[in-house]
């Protein structure tokens, strides 16, 4: 289990660093296929982790393996370990799973692009990232993990470095995500300080019961958290983040950087739980998110966009579960998610794609008759997003909104949030789906579709990975039915044991209000967008604004920030710094004239100076002695 772990977590290093390396030597299609196949490998060893893992006994189910101390400071000690339990081996295969398909339909996605081996070479660095931040034995290799998928997510984000768009929005998602990062370490700190350790049993032992110490460590905690995973007040960046290409759009949302901040707080749920305030702050929060990125996709033009806003609201799902003490439940909507996002995301690939890379959906239309396969998988994405019976959505996302109901009166506040967000999930992802499938033919798309590539809708790289994913979104949430069979719960609960189980009652009424109300917005979307029988509303001007929140930041740190560098240019920088330059270069300058005047190639007068000198040292010799 050891070596699997290591071999997992080293395959996606491994080929970074040849990809990087062998240069040219390799052609890039040989570089996606090493990637892939590094991806494939990790999988592979994740997969025989897993299978000997199960063959043990529960409480042999824990498994470190240490390679060296690489930071020692008197009686301070952080080893080099790889932590293999039952939540490491759950990140491991989702990673490395849902990675695999994403690398894999990137071979087609990105064929022909000049910087393909940069391209892989980054993904492969990003799974890396995320597997050491899933596999650290300790917190230090937490936050070098979380550190390290910030800065892939910035060289991926910015891929096309000859577009200001992607440089910009590159540059912003490092910038807000160095925010969550420094409010993480700062709870580092305070946990080495007052419990002396960094490895989990240590600090979670040791570490402060409650009072102000616990609170701040978990805001420390939550502010990486949110950063992370694109939550209130720290989510403008990802719809930006849109500007990567589609697949590395599939690899954030799905498969790892958004999902690290559900993962924290399942993994250090005893310090969340030590500080209550901010465990409901976590929760009130996802809350306000997934209403407020519903709102907002109801009136996005561009077909990323739409699904990345649905995952800051899936997200906000996950929030609730976990922070509401659903850990099982947060979990596995975290793994269904991976499922139907990543589905969405390259399905939506396959269609800009086909249509010469154009992704605003006011000039699609009609496309099912053309793609019938990819409408297919976007209908059954879009189902299992909407949490429709039999569609994995329904089983993990109607537990966590159960499982809210066992929190008394703050529970009630989740609760509805949560149905207002299924009723807007239906709308705003079906709005998509029947906007872009649906309907006639639009006259950019008869001008500009791409024939399919015989029965295929596009490369065969593209084709099957999608098709893999639309399997998974159908079926994957029959892992576990919470009031008829739960291995999932079995499985996490020696690691992340739940305090808000939900009756069979309260089971019944959450499913019940989430799918008629999915079902009701369904209906909407339909009325407004598919049948066309009515004239489609004006958008809302705060939805189309985003309410505003990149204007408030502008207004509160962009712009003083500029008018304060601009101020200390003027009254600092150009009359001392300049202006000292200036002086010295000045005083060189004329003492280069006089000292070349000096310098005139008669032997009398250097004679003269000599002796002047001379004596000029002699009279000082004497009247210091």
């Amino acid at each position: 289990m050891n070596t699997a772990a290591w071999v997992t977590l080293l395959a996606p290093l491994a080929s970074a660093v040849a990809i990087t390396l062998t240069g040219n030597l390799l052609s890039r299609r040989q570089a996606g296929f090493l990637a892939t196949g590094a991806a494939l490998v990790a999988f592979g060893a994740a997969i025989t982790a897993f299978v000997t893992m199960v063959g043990k006994d529960a409480e042999e189910r824990i498994a470190q393996t240490t390679s060296w101390t690489w930071l020692s400071a008197g009686s301070f000690h952080v080893n080099l370990t790889l932590l293999t339990d039952q939540l490491s081996i759950m990140m491991m295969l989702i990673i490395t799973g849902v990675g695999s398909l994403i690398v894999a339909y990137s071979v087609g996605y990105i064929d022909g692009d000049d910087e393909e081996r940069r391209f892989f070479a980054y993904m492969s660095l990003f799974l890396f990232s995320m597997l050491l931040l899933v596999q650290g034995g300790d917190l230090l290799l937490l936050l070098a993990g979380w550190g390290m998928v910030g800065l892939s997510s910035y060289l991926l984000i910015g891929y096309h470095q000859h577009r200001a768009a992607a440089v910009a929005a590159a540059k912003k998602a490092f910038v807000m995500n160095a925010f969550g990062d420094a409010a993480m370490a700062m709870s580092l700190f305070l946990l080495v300080q007052h419990t002396g350790r960094l490895d989990y049993a240590g600090v979670f032992e040791n570490a402060p019961g409650g009072g102000a110490l616990a609170t701040v460590i978990a805001l420390g905690l939550l502010g990486g958290a949110l950063a992370k995973s694109a939550q209130i007040p720290l989510h403008t960046w990802l719809p930006d983040a849109m500007e990567g290409p589609t697949p590395v759009s599939a690899l954030i949302h799905a498969a790892t950087m958004v999902t690290a901040g559900v993962y924290l707080i399942v993994r250090c749920h005893p310090l969340f739980e030590n500080a209550k305030a901010v465990e409901n702050l976590a929760a009130g929060l996802g809350a306000v998110t997934l209403v407020m990125a519903g709102l907002i996709a109801l009136v996005q033009t561009d077909i990323k966009r739409v699904i990345a806003y649905s995952t800051m609201s899936q997200i906000g799902y996950m929030f609730v579960g976990a922070a509401a003490g659903s850990y099982v439940n947060g979990m596995f909507h975290l793994m269904t998610h991976a499922f139907f996002k990543a589905l969405l995301f390259l399905a939506a690939g396959i269609i800009i794609h086909a249509l010469h890379d154009e992704q605003d959906i006011r000039k699609m239309g009609g496309l099912g008759k053309k793609l019938p396969h990819t409408r297919t998988v976007f209908l059954i994405g879009s189902l299992a997003l909407v949490g429709v019976p039999p569609f994995s959505g329904f089983f993990s996302k109607d537990a966590i909104i159960a499982s809210t109901l066992d929190r008394g009166t703050f529970g009630l506040f989740l609760f509805g949030a949560c149905l207002i967000g299924a009723f807007l999930t239906g709308v705003y992802t079906f709005r998509l789906y029947f906007i872009v499938f649906h309907g006639e033919q639009s006259a950019f798309a008869k001008e500009h579709l791409h024939e399919p590539h015989g029965r295929l809708e596009g490369p065969l790289s593209m084709v099957w990975p999608v098709t893999i994913l639309g399997v998974l979104a159908a079926v994957g949430g029959l892992v576990q039915f919470a009031p008829v069979w739960h291995p999932l719960t079995r499985w996490l609960e020696p690691i992340a044991p739940s305090f808000a189980e939900a009756t069979n009652t309260q089971e019944f009424i959450a499913s019940a209000g989430t799918v008629a109300l999915g079902l009701l917005g369904i209906y909407v979307a339909w009325t407004m967008f598919g049948a066309k029988t009515r004239p489609v509303p004006q958008p809302v001007a705060a939805f189309e604004a985003k309410f505003w929140w990149d204007e408030l930041y502008d207004a509160i740190f962009y712009r003083p920030a500029v008018a304060a560098s601009a101020l200390l240019r003027r009254l600092v920088e150009v009359p001392l710094v300049f202006g000292s330059i200036n002086e010295l270069t000045r005083g060189f300058r004329i003492g280069s004239v006089e000292l070349a005047r000096v310098q005139n190639g008669l032997v009398r007068s250097y004679a003269f100076a000599l002796t002047t000198g001379l004596a000029v040292l002699t009279v000082i010799f004497l009247v210091t002695k």
